[in-house]
């Protein structure tokens, strides 16, 4: 048996408007190269200067995670030759980060928490992009220099769930914390995987494959699954020393593997050493002011959901993974919908037909606010559940409508009327004077064909609460 280990090295895209050390703009998917000068093009006799609201977003990460904020820091350079860095060396954190230490708290599916340490978050300036098209390749130094977070945590993980859980929970709160978009699809949020196995009860780790630059939470699983898988049959094999070397390896989406890409450097391979043009980074009192004010964090936000509003902690939680979707529901309660209802409109109503038509909760033709309104109507029986359907089915194509207009055009308003409801009853009850008969001679199941003719006949409007109990005077 076998004890699979891992560690993840997550590079976060802080989103400030200009560049780690100087103040290019940042925009992505400008035409290439003109988001460039001297300092990130490393030209002679350019200096940088450290972004003032890097730091503070960093700090502000370090705050949320428990981490010890540095209030000095040092930069060093790590040397290496690509030709996408045009200084051949990149500015990075080795000696002393800005953040060290830390923990995030991952939710298990046995319903249990797992914290997992964070090593250290440090700031360091990205790449440019490489371009290959046919024989030629070519270079993109508009992303040179833009401020990357690099968040490594402790080798803590013991499978792949656990791997997705700590991403999606670091995920969420980057965004919550609103330092960077974390779009994956864009390079925002990136992960190195540490891959190593060991047999069960040892205490020394074993041989550490990183595999680099993915970029979505089911590619991350299945490159630990891959690399495990072949890490372990080299073992059984008896050619583990052999086949599991120290190196980087890429992962083919197309082949479904990981692949050999070079030999893991050690740190003594990159020389590293202390960056003669930065002093070292001092924090001031306003920065750790200013990064300390930071909103309400999933794990804050799924207590109070659970204790102030009666919802189970599992829809919590689901709620709570989109910052954007927490925002959501919060203003659906501000036009009084009740939490409770409010969670299955949201989650399973609204985004089962998000899901269906390929948008995101900020892409929902249908807002929070008249959402909201829709499912308050539900609770003051102006229109019933059945109907609502109906209703949001129609917001889905027409938007800007408002709601009790709707509910009339359509005909849908709930009928609370007793008389109205009576006057359906008494019909169908003396077309059924035979079914009346049998439920009083002890069919007490006939009561939900009653029910049913009922609300057949109103075209789904009267209110069911009513109609049985309307119904049950009639037949008592």
């Amino acid at each position: 048996m076998f004890e699979t280990v891992i560690g993840l090295e997550v590079h976060v895209q802080l989103n400030t408007k200009t560049k780690l050390f100087c103040s290019c703009p940042t925009s992505f998917a400008a035409h290439q190269n003109i988001n460039t000068c001297p300092t990130c093009l490393a030209l002679p006799g350019a200096l940088p200067v450290v972004n003032k609201e890097a730091a503070i977003k960093a700090m502000r990460l370090g705050y949320a995670i428990n981490g010890n904020v540095n209030h000095s820091s040092n930069f060093d350079r790590k040397s290496y030759f690509y030709p996408d860095s045009p200084s051949a060396y990149q500015i990075t954190q080795l000696t002393k980060a800005i953040v060290q230490k830390g923990e995030l708290f991952i939710d298990l599916k046995d319903g249990t928490q797992k914290r997992i340490g964070m090593t250290q978050a440090h700031l360091e300036a990205d790449a440019g992009k490489n371009i290959h098209e046919g024989n030629y390749s070519k270079i993109d130094l508009n992303r040179s220099g833009t401020p990357l977070l690099e968040i490594v945590s402790d080798p803590d993980m013991r499978n792949s769930d656990e791997a997705v859980a700590y991403l999606k929970k670091l995920h969420s709160t980057v965004r919550y914390l609103d330092i960077s978009d974390a779009n994956m699809q864009e390079g925002s949020f990136r992960c190195d995987v540490n891959v190593s196995i060991r047999p069960q009860g040892q205490k020394e780790f074993g041989t550490r494959v990183e595999i680099k630059n993915i970029n979505s939470f089911k590619f991350v699983a299945a490159a630990i699954a891959y690399e495990v898988q072949r890490q372990t049959e080299a073992y059984e094999d008896g050619v583990y020393e052999q086949d599991v070397r120290q190196e980087t390896r890429l992962w083919s989406v197309a082949d479904g593997f990981t692949k050999s890409m070079r030999s893991k450097e050690e740190a003594a391979d990159y020389r590293y050493f202390p960056d003669p043009d930065l002093r070292p980074l001092i924090v001031t009192q306003e920065m750790i002011d200013e990064a300390k004010i930071m909103p309400e964090l999933p794990d804050v936000k799924v207590k109070r959901y659970v204790e102030e509003f009666g919802i189970k902690p599992d829809d919590a939680k689901v709620i709570t993974s989109d910052k954007e979707m927490a925002y959501y529901f919060e203003e659906m309660l501000e036009q009084g919908a009740v939490a409770k209802t409010a969670v299955t409109w949201l989650t399973s109503e609204l985004l089962g037909r998000l899901n269906k038509s390929g948008l995101s909760i900020e892409k929902s033709p249908v807002n929070a606010k008249t959402l909201g309104v829709l499912v308050s109507k539900i609770s003051d029986d102006t229109v019933s559940g059945k109907g609502a359907k109906d209703v949001l089915d129609y917001m889905m194509k027409n938007t800007s409508r408002d709601i009790v207009m709707i509910i009339d055009e359509l005909g849908l308003a709930q009928v609370s009327d007793d008389g109205a409801i009576l006057a359906i009853i008494d019909e169908i009850l003396s077309q059924n004077q035979d079914k009346v008969e049998q439920y009083k001679s002890g069919k007490d199941k006939l009561f939900g064909f009653f029910v049913g003719q009922t609300m057949k006949a109103s075209k789904g409007t009267a209110n069911p609460t009513k109609v049985n109990e309307l119904l049950k005077e009639r037949l008592g």
